[in-house]
C-alpha cells in the first residue's frame, strides 16, 4: 500500500518561502483556537438537555467521562502532530501509516465535518441575531432569513417561502476575509472572541454560584427509570454521550501545524491545553447550572441558561447569553473554515485534488483561492439549505476522524518505533485502544441515516479519487519515476 514516509513529510514541514504557510502561531494562539471552537452553543444548549433527559445533576460527572474519551484521541493527535508538523491533521497522519486510499477517505471525510459544520453553525447563527434583534424590536424580512425550503407564518397568518438565508451566507463571507487576510489576523480576531466566550462563562458561574440552591443537587445522581441511559449511571454515560460534541474541536488545532512557530512544542500544548481549560470551565459551568434550577426545569429546552438566569436578580443577562452564543458560533465558523481549507491544501499539494487548492498568496501566505471557492460553497449550501438536512453528519465524521488517528499511533509505533518524538502518547497501547473503542461506541450509537449519509458522501469522493486523484498522485507519480513538479 503506498505510503507518505516521516522523512517525507519532515521535509514538507521543513520547506519556507512564498509557496509555504506562514508560521505564525504559537502555544496560546493554538489553545485559543481549540478554545474557540470547543466553547460554542452547544454548551449553551446541550448541557440542560443532558441533565433534564439522562443525567440530572451528575451531568458535571457526564463531562469528566466526555472529557476522558477525548483526551484518549487528544493524547494520539499531539503525537503525530509533534512528530510530522505539517497541514492537514487525520488526513495526513493516515497518508504515512494507512497508505493513499485511507489518506483520501478520512482528507474527504474531513471535508464533510467541517464544510457542514461550517454551514450548519452558520445557519443556527443567523436564527440567533433574529433572536437578538427582536429583544429591541428589530425584523428582517421573512424571505432573506430562510432557505427556499422552510416557510414562515407572518403576523397577518399569511404563509411565505423563503429565498435565502442572507444573514447566514453573509457571516461565511465575513470570516472567510478574515481568513485570507492570514492565520496572526485570524489568530487575533479569534482571540478576541474566545476572550468575550470564556469571560461571559466566568461571568455566569461567578455570579450564579452565590444563588446555588443545594437542593437541586438531591437526588445528585436520580435513580434509574428502569431503562438504559434515563438516569442512573448509565444515565451519566449516556449523558456524556450527548455532550461528548461539545468538546470537539481540539482536533482542528492539529490542521494549523505548518502555521505553527516551535510546532513540536506548541502543537502538544495547544491540543491539550484547550481541552483542559474547556474541561474545567464546563464542569463549573454544569456545577452552577444545575445548582441554580431543577434539573426537570431543563427539558425540551434549548435554552437552559436563560432558565437558570431567571432564578437569579440578574435576568437582564438573558441578551448577553444569546449574544455570547452568537460569538461562539462566529469562532467555530473561523476554525472550521480554517481547518477545512487546511485540509485541501495538504490533499492538493499531494496531486488528489486539483493544484488551485495550494496555491499560495505570495503577500498574505494563506491559500487564497482555496479559501474563496471554499467559502464560496458553503455560504451558498448555508444560504440554501435547511438546518435539519444536516444532523448528527459532522459527529460522525469527527469520531471515524479519531479512530484512525488512534490506529496510525498503533501502527506507526510497530512501523517507526525509533522516530525521534517530542512528545509521547502514554501507555500505548492502551490509551489508542480506549480512543478507538470510545469513539466507535459513540458512532454505533448514531441513527442509521447517519451512517447511510456518511456513505453517500464517501462514495462520491471515491468516484473523485479514482477518476482524478489517482492519476494525479505525486506521490504515485514518483514511484513510478515519473514525478512533474
Amino acid at each position: 500500500m503506498l505510503k507518505k514516509s516521516l522523512e517525507l513529510l519532515r521535509q514538507e514541514a521543513a520547506e519556507s518561502g512564498t509557496g509555504t504557510l506562514k508560521r505564525t502561531l504559537n502555544g496560546v494562539s493554538l489553545i485559543a483556537l481549540g478554545i474557540g471552537v470547543i466553547i460554542g452553543a452547544g454548551l449553551f444548549s446541550l448541557t440542560g438537555l443532558a441533565a433534564a433527559n439522562h443525567a440530572g445533576p451528575a451531568v458535571t460527572l457526564s463531562f469528566v467521562v466526555a472529557a476522558v474519551g477525548c483526551a484518549f484521541s487528544a493524547l494520539c493527535y499531539a503525537e503525530f502532530a509533534a512528530l510530522v508538523p505539517v497541514a492537514g491533521s487525520a488526513y495526513t497522519y493516515s497518508y504515512a501509516t494507512m497508505g493513499e486510499l485511507f489518506a483520501w477517505i478520512i482528507g474527504w471525510d474531513l471535508v464533510l465535518e467541517y464544510s457542514v459544520g461550517a454551514a450548519t453553525v452558520a445557519i443556527s447563527w443567523s436564527q440567533y441575531l433574529l433572536k437578538f434583534l427582536e429583544k429591541y424590536g428589530l425584523h428582517l424580512p421573512a424571505r432573506l432569513v430562510l432557505s427556499p425550503f422552510e416557510t414562515a407564518t407572518l403576523h397577518d397568518g399569511s404563509v411565505v417561502h423563503g429565498y435565502l438565508n442572507l444573514p447566514a451566507m453573509l457571516v461565511v463571507l465575513a470570516i472567510t476575509a478574515i481568513i485570507i487576510r492570514g492565520t496572526s489576523g485570524s489568530a487575533w480576531f479569534n482571540a478576541l472572541v474566545v476572550a468575550l466566550k470564556v469571560a461571559v462563562v466566568l461571568v455566569f458561574i461567578a455570579l450564579g454560584w452565590k444563588y446555588i440552591d443545594p437542593a437541586n443537587y438531591h437526588p445528585f445522581i436520580p435513580a434509574n427509570t428502569g431503562k438504559f441511559g434515563e438516569f442512573g449511571w448509565s444515565g451519566i454515560l449516556r449523558g456524556a454521550g450527548v455532550i461528548f460534541f461539545v468538546f470537539i474541536g481540539f482536533d482542528i488545532v492539529a490542521t494549523m501545524a505548518q502555521e505553527t512557530k516551535n510546532p513540536q512544542r506548541n502543537m502538544p500544548i495547544g491540543i491539550l491545553g484547550s481541552l483542559i481549560v474547556c474541561t474545567i470551565l464546563f464542569v463549573l459551568f454544569g456545577y452552577v447550572l444545575t445548582g441554580l434550577a431543577n434539573y426537570t426545569e431543563f427539558k425540551n429546552s434549548a435554552a437552559p441558561v436563560a432558565i437558570a438566569i431567571e432564578k437569579t436578580p440578574y435576568a437582564w443577562l438573558s441578551g448577553a447569553i444569546i449574544l455570547a452564543i452568537m460569538v461562539g458560533y462566529t469562532s467555530v465558523i473561523l476554525v472550521d473554515l480554517l481547518g477545512q481549507s487546511r485540509v485541501f491544501f495538504s490533499m492538493s499539494k499531494d496531486g488528489l485534488l486539483p493544484p488551485a487548492f495550494s496555491r499560495i498568496h505570495p503577500k498574505f501566505r494563506t491559500p487564497v483561492q482555496s479559501n474563496l471557492l471554499l467559502g464560496a460553497f458553503i455560504s451558498l449550501f448555508a444560504g440554501f439549505v435547511p438546518i435539519n438536512v444536516v444532523g448528527e453528519m459532522v459527529s460522525i465524521g469527527t469520531l471515524l476522524a479519531f479512530v484512525m488517528v488512534c490506529l496510525g499511533i498503533l501502527i506507526l509505533r510497530k512501523t517507526d518505533p525509533d522516530a525521534p518524538r517530542s512528545f509521547r502518547t502514554p501507555w500505548v497501547p492502551l490509551v489508542p485502544i480506549l480512543g478507538i473503542l470510545t469513539c466507535l461506541v459513540m458512532m454505533l450509537s448514531l441513527p442509521w441515516e447517519t451512517w447511510l449519509r456518511l456513505a453517500v458522501w464517501l462514495a462520491i469522493g471515491l468516484a473523485i479519487y479514482y477518476g482524478y486523484g489517482k492519476k494525479h498522485s505525486k506521490l504515485r507519480q514518483a514511484a513510478k519515476g515519473k514525478l512533474v513538479e
